[in-house]
């Protein structure tokens, strides 16, 4: 066995001070512990048993799948659901109209659930544009920063799901 010698690593600070802690028979808090010395500026670690880091790695990945999806949308919109395109949104919503008797009422909403309901329909394809910019805004600031909350969530679900429904099926 070696005895501690000139050649031997003294323990830091911190851990001699939660040896002395743990002698007095106070256990030190693990947030003092994590933070480092006194004005270091380290934030403390979140305690275990939190989801901090499966959230973060969650939310971001929605954020972008989202974005992608939202990115795609703006690239093709005009070409498969525009006023000229594939199959035209503006014709099918006339045509849903026009099945529950020219009114948008709930059955109408239910059938087609958009937000291009209530938007001018004179020009679809910056409508279509304006929703696949917004959520790709929406998407992206959510990507970056990493803070969401259950609006924001809230406002790319029904973004997303007002151009898939509008889209018809091929």
């Amino acid at each position: 066995m070696l005895a501690a010698g000139s050649d031997m690593a003294a323990p830091s600070a911190a851990l001699r001070q939660r040896r002395a802690a743990a002698a007095d028979g106070a256990p030190e808090a693990p947030e003092r512990a994590a933070a480092g010395p006194a004005g270091s500026g380290a934030r403390p670690l979140p305690p275990p048993g939190t989801f901090w880091l499966t959230r973060i790695v969650l939310l971001r990945s929605i954020a972008l799948l989202y974005f992608v999806a939202f990115l795609v949308a703006y690239h093709q919109n005009k070409q498969l659901i525009g006023e000229k395109g594939l199959l035209p949104c503006k014709l099918y919503l006339q045509n849903v109209k026009k099945y529950f008797k020219g009114k948008i009422n709930l059955d109408a909403l239910s059938y087609a659930p958009t937000i291009v309901w209530f938007l001018d329909w004179s020009d679809m394809d910056s409508n279509l544009d304006y929703l696949s910019l917004f959520g790709l805004a929406t998407s992206a600031f959510v990507l970056v920063t990493g803070c969401a909350n259950m609006v924001l969530m809230a406002v790319l679900w029904v973004l997303y799901l007002s151009l898939v429904n509008v889209g018809q099926i091929w």
